[in-house]
């Protein structure tokens, strides 16, 4: 090891797909600086600790971050690795999301034992399983025969349970399954015009101190710009509306640029009652420098239909 060779500590969960997305990180720091050398600690958190309760049944919107985050402050670890879908809007004093590497697929996919299958496909009456509010709204409305069901564990286990028969069909995340090798289990990959995705999906999170130079500085060379704008856009919109994890709502901020077009930046966005009854939905556009403004336009758009009363009503009714 060179005297200038540095050391720094990851903080991670200690699920598979959580240590993929820290093994990742982890060797795309190494890669763009030669001189770094990472270790990855493994964290409990309480979402991981407490496996047969509905997370729709917690309302805590940092179930899946907070004994990271005590890490960091304590200067246990670095940085922490996170799935941004999992990211509170608020975050402790002192700490921020300094680091978003490229975006993986924001879709969710459909795990069914006969390939090609859709949505529509399913049988009628079919047992879908899912842990996510914003899908069982979106299932719900797009078919209300569904015997939807609840499910929790990790993603291997969710598979299992499919093609032991527990369940017709789940549905997960694309990004997850990609992730761990296990894409041979979709089925198909549902549109975002079909189901739209949870605020970061797909990417992955950075946290670290913000009054640590280093921390800034390793993020900032993985980070890429495209997708850390579309996640703050993302955030902006969950945040005005007070939302969280646990709520029927979807977010998709996508930059793109066709041939010499001139890059553009939309963002899609809905708020729904569980049912999927009412249903409120917003698009707005413009240029990729503008996508703070385009995310506060588009908080503000459902919040002018009435995504507030809707989200109140869901947190009354279950407690949080």
């Amino acid at each position: 090891m060179s005297e200038s060779q540095q050391t720094i500590t990851i903080g991670s969960r200690g699920s598979a797909l959580a240590l993929w997305q820290a093994n990742h990180v982890k060797a795309l720091l190494e890669e763009a600086i030669p001189d770094l050398s990472c270790t990855i600690e493994i964290i409990h958190t309480k979402g991981d600790k407490i496996q047969d309760v509905a997370l729709s049944k917690f309302g805590d919107k940092g179930l899946f971050t907070k004994e990271l985050e005590r890490a960091l402050l304590d200067k246990r670890v670095d940085l922490c690795v996170h799935s941004m879908k999992d990211m509170p809007t608020e975050l402790p004093e002192g700490l921020a999301i300094l680091g978003v590497p490229q975006r993986a697929s924001v879709n969710d996919a459909l795990v069914y034992a006969t390939k090609g299958s859709t949505i529509a496909d399913l049988p009628q009456g079919a047992r879908v399983a899912t842990g996510s509010l914003r899908r069982v709204a979106q299932l719900k409305r797009l078919r209300p025969d569904f015997e939807v069901c609840e499910m929790r564990g990790n993603v291997d286990s969710r598979v299992k349970r499919v093609e032991s028969g527990e369940f017709d069909a789940a549905i997960l995340a694309c990004a997850g399954l990609t992730r761990l090798g296990l894409e041979s289990h979709m089925a198909s990959v549902i549109p975002t015009t079909t189901m739209l995705p949870a605020t970061g999906q797909g990417a992955l999170a950075i946290e670290a101190r913000t009054d640590d130079p280093l921390a800034r500085k390793l993020c900032s060379v993985i980070t890429d710009p495209a997708a850390m704008r579309e996640v703050t856009a993302e955030r902006i919109v969950l945040r005005e509306l007070e939302g969280g994890c646990q709520v029927p709502m979807g977010i998709y901020a996508h930059e793109e640029a066709a041939g010499d077009a001139e890059p553009r930046f939309s963002l899609d966005a809905f708020v729904s009652s569980l049912d999927g009854s009412t249903y409120i939905h917003t698009y707005q556009e413009g240029e990729p420098e503008d996508f703070r403004a385009i995310g506060h336009a588009a908080a503000q758009d459902l919040i002018d239909q009435g995504a507030r009363a809707i989200l109140n009503q869901i947190r009354e009714e279950n407690g949080f």
